[in-house]
C-alpha cells in the first residue's frame, strides 16, 4: 500500500494474503483462512500495529467482504489476549478458543437487549443482541451485555449452544450479500466474562479496535481508486487518452489516500511507542475518532470522485467493480458521520484535542 512497512515486513503473509483474494465470496474458506490468521498475524499495540493494518487494508483492497470476515476474529483474539494481560488471574475464553471462527457484537438497539444475569453455576445470557453479522456461521463471540450494576460488560460465549437462536435476516442490500448482519436471541446461554463491568469500552484496545475497521474502510477506497487507474490505462491501450478531468480525479483520489494512509502510520507508531494518549490533552478514544472520521470521508470522496467518472457503464456490467463499491459504500456507514464528529467535538469542547 504501503502504511510505514516494506514489502519485506509483508513477505511472511503474501501467500495468505493471496489467498484471501482467491476465497472471496466463500464464506467457509475466508473464516478458515481469519482462524489461521489469528494464531499468526501480529496484534494491535504490541510492536508492529502498521502491519496489522496494512493487512487489513490489503485483504479489503481485494474484496471487502473478506475483510469484514476477517476484521471481527482478530479483533475478538485481541480482546481476548487484552483480557488475559490485564486479568492473568482470570481465563477469559472457553477452551478450544484457538481453533473457533470468532466475531464480535457490541451494537444496541432500542428494540433489543442482551442481560447478563448471575445464576449458581457462574453468568448465563438472556435477550436478544441486534447486527450480528454471520452469526449461524461462527462458533463463538465476545458480546457485551447490560450487568446487574446498570452497566455493560463483555462476554465470551459459544454460538453453537442449543439456546441461541440465530434469525435469518431479509438482507436486501446489494453491499455485502455474503455477510448478512440479524439478531440473535440468547436463552439462558452460559457466558465467561472478559473484563469487568465498563472494562470492554474503557480500555485502550476498544479504540484500537476502531481504528483497525478504518484501516478496511481505506483499503476498500485504495482498491476503488485501482480500479479507476486501471481503467483509464486500458482505455489509452485502446487510443482514448484520459483528459484533464480524468487526470484531475485521479489525482485528487491519490491525495486523498495518500493523506488517510500517513495518519495512520502515525497512529500506528504513536500506539506502538506508547505516546498515544499519554500528553494528557488527547485521549485514545478522540484520536481514533479523528483517524476513523478522516478515514471515512477519504473513502466518501473516493467513491465519488471514481463513481462519478466512470460512469455508469462499470456499475452495470463490471461485476468485481459493482461489487466492491456496493461493500465499500455499507461498510463504511459504521461510521455515524455527523454524530460520530458531535462526539469528537464534545471532547475537543473540553480540551481533548491537539491544539
Amino acid at each position: 500500500m504501503l502504511l510505514s512497512s516494506t514489502p519485506a515486513d509483508l513477505a511472511p503473509w503474501r501467500s495468505t494474503l493471496d489467498s484471501f483474494a482467491a476465497a472471496a465470496g466463500d464464506v467457509p474458506a475466508l473464516l478458515a483462512l481469519s482462524v489461521e490468521a489469528g494464531r499468526t498475524w501480529p496484534r494491535p499495540g504490541e510492536g508492529r500495529t502498521a502491519v496489522l493494518w496494512e493487512l487489513l487494508a490489503s485483504v479489503a483492497a481485494a474484496d471487502v467482504a473478506a475483510a469484514r470476515v476477517l476484521e471481527p476474529h482478530l479483533d475478538a483474539v485481541a480482546i481476548l489476549t487484552q483480557a488475559r494481560q490485564a486479568f492473568p488471574a482470570v481465563q477469559p475464553a472457553p477452551d478450544g478458543a484457538a481453533d473457533a471462527a470468532w466475531g464480535v457484537f457490541a451494537a444496541e438497539a432500542p428494540h433489543a437487549r442482551l442481560e447478563a444475569g448471575s445464576t449458581a453455576g457462574g453468568t448465563t445470557l438472556s435477550g436478544t443482541k441486534p447486527w450480528c453479522s454471520l452469526a449461524g456461521s461462527l462458533d463463538a463471540a465476545v458480546i457485551t451485555a447490560h450487568t446487574d450494576d446498570g452497566g455493560r460488560a463483555a462476554f465470551a460465549v459459544s454460538l453453537r449452544h442449543p439456546g441461541v437462536a440465530c434469525e435469518e435476516p431479509a438482507w436486501i442490500a446489494r453491499g455485502l450479500r455474503e455477510i448478512p448482519s440479524g439478531s440473535v436471541t440468547f436463552d439462558q446461554v452460559p457466558a465467561t466474562p472478559v473484563g469487568g463491568t465498563g472494562w470492554y469500552h474503557s480500555r485502550p484496545g476498544f479504540a484500537w479496535g476502531g481504528i483497525g475497521v478504518a484501516a478496511c474502510w481505506l483499503g476498500g477506497a485504495v482498491g476503488v481508486a485501482r480500479d479507476y487507474r486501471d481503467g483509464l490505462l486500458a482505455a489509452a491501450d485502446n487510443g482514448r487518452e484520459p483528459d484533464q478531468l480524468a487526470l484531475a480525479a485521479l489525482g485528487e483520489a491519490d491525495r486523498t489516500v495518500a493523506a488517510a494512509l500517513q495518519y495512520l502510520a502515525r497512529t500506528a507508531a504513536r500506539i506502538d511507542d506508547g505516546t498515544l494518549g499519554s500528553d494528557g490533552n488527547q485521549s485514545t478514544w478522540s484520536e481514533a475518532q479523528r483517524v476513523r472520521g478522516t478515514v471515512a470521508a477519504a473513502v466518501e470522496r473516493v467513491l465519488c470522485l471514481v463513481g462519478s467518472n466512470r460512469g455508469p457503464g462499470p456499475l452495470a456490467f463490471d461485476e468485481p467493480y459493482a461489487k466492491r463499491m456496493a461493500d465499500l459504500a455499507l461498510y463504511v456507514r459504521q461510521h455515524h458521520g455527523a454524530r460520530d464528529d458531535a462526539q469528537l467535538g464534545r471532547l475537543a469542547l473540553k480540551g481533548d484535542c491537539p491544539w
